[in-house]
């Protein structure tokens, strides 16, 4: 294949070639154990690296399960495979999938919802994060294809309700689209990233991603309610509390995204005016509407109850942190803690830029930040590699960064 352009550098390709349908046509949609037999077995057949990708609901289901699993490759063809019509039972294409090299793109938002059927990567390329550390500005799918393959696929479904049934045929053909031409993006990158001299570091990258463990759940993911910054009180936080924890109960009893439910906004107003009784909490905007009106009883349950707390159960409005403080904060808490930091940034951006790389692919602003604030007793090369490595670096950022960074550690306000 011809590719227009030769990488992040390379200027006025040719006009891209719109895609709307698959070069083979809409695929149907393996929705028996039967078929997904047969088509376990093409793909075990074909050869070279397997694209995959999922569609999901988010914005409309509670939870995160993959609606749909695309699967393409050479010598197989694409198949859509409805893992909800065959209940999850997937075993044929667990093996199938085994044989080899995963090509996924923004494989972390696709990995966890995979692995819950029972499908994980045995090697893995992510032709996003090989777009990040190859140079180019906007990763993107459609963009990474239109820059390097001369394609312009043909999208807009990517947020819809992919748990509908029948799905349209157009939003076949987008979730199709999605794995026609991976395998050829996967090759033109790594083609790119040889040339840099960067594969190596794609590959520690890709095994890294493959390898993680799930991240745990938060602690208390109720602080995470938009808006909840405009509430200070100990009283209005458990109120706010109360509320997002009826809601996230009622979403995951009935497989609703939360929001949908009732929206953040509704539970920081309710939380703010703190209405005495139902009619109170009726006259409130969101609280007018009449689902909201038959749920009137559930959400003043759960204002009662907040208010009836204790003091000594109530949250604090300042939870002891994990980690260190906001940087804009450093100055006056730590000076040399803020000049190390500071020192840091300066010199890992030096180094991103020289190499074409997102600094926060060089290394992770949280470990940089951990590291600045709380660095090694004794700072030489050896205790800042053990520091680094135990905080997830890869060998190759190690390399890059442990001479600059140890440097900068060694800065003070003074």
């Amino acid at each position: 294949m011809t590719i227009p352009g030769s990488g992040p550098s390379a200027a006025d390709p040719p006009a891209p070639v719109l895609l709307t349908e698959p070069a083979e046509g809409t695929p149907d949609v393996v929705v028996d154990l039967a078929a997904l037999d047969r088509a376990a077995g093409r793909i075990a057949a074909g050869h070279g690296p397997i694209a995959v990708d999922t569609e999901r609901a988010s914005g409309y289901r509670y939870s995160q399960r993959a609606y749909l699993v695309q699967v393409r490759r050479q010598g197989a063809g694409t198949f859509l495979i409805d893992p909800v019509a065959v209940d999850d039972q997937v075993d044929a294409l667990i093996a199938a999938l085994a044989t080899d090299e995963w090509v996924l793109h923004a494989a972390s938002q696709d990995l966890p919802c995979l692995a819950d059927l029972g499908l994980r990567p045995a090697k893995l390329f992510d032709t996003e994060l090989a777009g990040r550390l190859a140079g180019f500005e906007r990763v993107a799918l459609g963009t990474l294809v239109e820059l390097l393959l001369g394609y312009h696929l043909e999208k807009g479904h990517g947020a819809a309700d992919w748990s509908r049934r029948p799905l349209p045929v157009d939003w076949l053909n987008y979730a199709a689209l999605d794995v026609e031409l991976l395998i050829q993006l996967r090759d033109a990158l790594e083609s790119e990233l040889r040339e840099q001299g960067k594969l190596e570091w794609a590959l520690e990258e890709f095994e890294s991603l493959r390898t993680a463990d799930p991240a745990p759940p938060r602690k208390e993911p109720w602080r995470r309610t938009s808006g909840i910054h405009s509430v200070r009180t100990p009283r209005g936080l458990a109120a706010i509390r109360a509320l997002w924890e009826a809601r996230d109960g009622m979403a995951r009893e009935r497989d609703i995204a939360p929001g949908r439910v009732l929206p953040d906004s509704a539970i920081i107003q309710a939380a703010s005016v703190n209405p005495q009784d139902e009619q109170a909490l009726l006259q409130l905007p969101v609280f007018k509407g009449r689902a909201q009106r038959r749920l009137a009883n559930t959400w003043m349950r759960a204002l009662r109850a907040a208010a009836a707390l204790p003091k000594s159960d109530l949250p604090d409005p300042a939870p002891p942190a994990d980690g260190p403080p906001p940087a804009n904060r450093w100055a006056d808490k730590d000076p040399e803690a803020a000049a190390r930091l500071s020192a840091a940034r300066s010199a890992l951006s030096k180094i991103a830029e020289a190499h074409r790389l997102p600094v926060e692919n060089l290394l992770q602003p949280d470990l940089v930040r951990r590291t600045c604030w709380q660095p090694p007793g004794d700072v030489n090369p050896d205790s800042v590699t053990t520091a680094l490595r135990a905080g997830g670096a890869r060998e190759w950022q190690v390399g890059l960064t442990l001479d600059a960074l140890t440097t900068a550690l060694k800065a003070s306000a003074g």
